[in-house]
């Protein structure tokens, strides 16, 4: 065999190897929507000490269930789907939360297509204002950008469109 046969044959092996984790990504990406049974919103079972900067650029250490700390957020908006009968728990919240802000809720996406038209998704689940508006909860503030407001319009979205945030599993 030649050089030029052997490396158009490495070529056309890379390209089938590219070809086959494009095809198993949209694959797996496909099943991560897969609805599964949604139960009423629960306090989670064991504690998490997970928070956010407060507005001071105190961590929130130490004061789980207070307004200003990531745990605290959760587990508000867990209390205000719970009365509003809207599905999800707190692993499935916390779980979306870090995949779509790291937990900032002053995050905001300034390039995808949404942004590009004019309308960037913003907060700790990052929804755009159409979609927050569209599924508000009452007894939240009126703002995108409240995090327990973003979580519980975004987990109110997701109940209608998947049946609970819990089964959300990429971008949504």
């Amino acid at each position: 065999m030649t050089a030029i046969t052997a490396t158009r044959r490495l070529a056309r092996l890379r390209s089938l190897a590219l070809t086959g984790i494009a095809t198993t990504g949209a694959a797996a990406a496909a099943l991560t929507l897969m609805p599964a049974s949604a139960h009423a919103a629960e306090a989670p079972h064991s504690a998490h000490s997970v928070t956010a900067p407060s507005k001071d650029g105190h961590s929130g250490a130490g004061t789980t269930g207070s307004a200003d700390n990531l745990d605290g957020w959760i587990k508000k908006s867990l209390a205000i789907m719970k009365s509003k009968g809207i599905p999800g728990s707190y692993e499935g919240l916390h779980r979306n939360i870090m995949r779509e802000s790291s937990g900032n809720p002053n995050a905001q996406n300034n390039w995808d297509v949404n942004a590009q038209k004019g309308i960037p998704s913003k907060g700790l689940l990052q929804v755009i204002d159409p979609t927050f508006n569209a599924y508000h909860v009452d007894g939240t503030a009126h703002s995108a950008t409240d995090p327990v407001a973003n979580i519980t319009a975004a987990a109110n979205y997701a109940a209608h469109r998947y049946g609970s945030i819990d089964n959300v599993d990429s971008a949504y």
